[in-house]
């Protein structure tokens, strides 16, 4: 009896470890369903997912990065770098659809660079793409010219990306859902994304292999810088306008890895899911539109969100045997006193 408890509760450590963020997720989503009338609505649920839509294509494709063993710390700066070259084209009389292109091309350009300097040129990703990101900053402050762009008057129809409903839904979500689909099945069905697994999981036996670990990496950059720049533009094309906003793009990358990180993607590479990100994300705008509604206290929100994001880390350290909280107490009580 004993033997069939125990793989029992084997078998449900597992479920809850594959579930990963979904069960945290569908408990906060059923509290916050049952404690506030607003929530379960659907103006508040599309609110949330209009909301949120730039940041779920950046996860989507952050995760790739962070699976093949990057990390991207500039894709909140290329977001902004995206709106702004989108905005000043369109104001300058370029065709809208033109303009948006260039916009998402200046973040796969950007993208691109990060793939070359961190593989090419063997500089840590974190301190490559830190850099970019001031860069990127930089680049946009003289595009905008450090003005508000605005478009309201000078091509209203930049808004048709974003702005008009099918099936009652706005197409900025239309959007984001095909470019989350897209981006989670390369890396979940296609050799790309096997490949991005190998090259974060063991880099050195992917390449005894065979497998092009700087050619996969500069693929994930590209994607994600790509991601941004979609990002930006749609943002752009909903508000048609936009301006430098450094403290924005800092929030954005903030909530771009602290979603995918809670959803269950490895910091150290070779693990994760795209669908675990989108969860993330969600489960972040969650807590936050639960705090709205309910009228807590904002300043709580930050240490919520950071407490979260140690809990996500030390989960995967525990998951991949990098530490063992028992024997860990056990070496700290052993430690003689000073």
């Amino acid at each position: 009896m004993s033997g069939k408890l125990a793989g029992l509760g084997h078998t449900a450590a597992q479920w809850l470890g594959r579930a990963g963020i979904l069960v945290p997720f569908l408990i906060l989503f059923t509290y916050l369903s049952l404690s506030s009338g607003p929530f379960a609505t659907k103006t508040n649920l599309l609110l949330i997912l209009e909301q949120q839509s730039s940041t779920l294509i950046i996860a989507a494709a952050f995760t790739l990065v962070l699976v093949s063993g990057g990390i991207d710390l500039s894709v909140g700066a290329v977001w902004g770098l995206a709106a702004v070259v989108s905005a000043r084209f369109a104001y300058q009389g370029t065709d809208p659809a033109l303009a948006m292109l260039l916009g998402i091309g200046s973040g796969l350009l950007v993208g691109l660079a990060n793939g070359v300097v961190t593989t090419v040129f063997r500089i840590n990703s974190l301190i490559a793409t830190l850099a970019m990101s001031f860069i990127v900053n930089g680049v946009s402050g003289l595009v905008a010219g450090n003005n508000l762009i605005v478009l309201f008057d000078k091509h209203p129809d930049f808004g048709d990306l974003a702005r008009p409903q099918f099936l009652t839904v706005k197409t900025l979500i239309w959007v984001m859902l095909i470019a989350v689909v897209v981006i989670g099945l390369v890396l979940a069905t296609t050799t790309a994304g096997r490949y991005m697994y190998a090259a974060g999981g063991n880099a050195a036996a992917a390449r005894l292999a065979g497998v092009r670990v700087d050619g996969v990496r500069i693929l994930a950059f590209a994607i994600a810088g790509m991601a941004a720049g979609l990002g930006g533009v749609l943002d752009t094309s909903d508000v048609l306008s936009a301006s430098v906003q450094t403290t924005a793009n800092d929030n954005l990358t903030f909530t771009v890895i602290a979603g995918v990180v809670i959803g269950g993607t490895s910091i150290l590479g070779g693990e994760g899911a795209v669908w675990r990100s989108v969860v993330g994300v969600l489960f972040i705008a969650l807590v936050d539109n639960g705090y709205s509604l309910h009228g807590f206290d904002p300043l709580w929100e930050p240490i919520t969100l950071g407490v979260l994001l140690l809990a996500a880390v030390a989960l995967d350290a525990v998951q991949r045997g990098l530490v063992r909280p028992g024997a860990a107490i056990r070496k700290a009580l052993a430690r003689p006193r000073a």
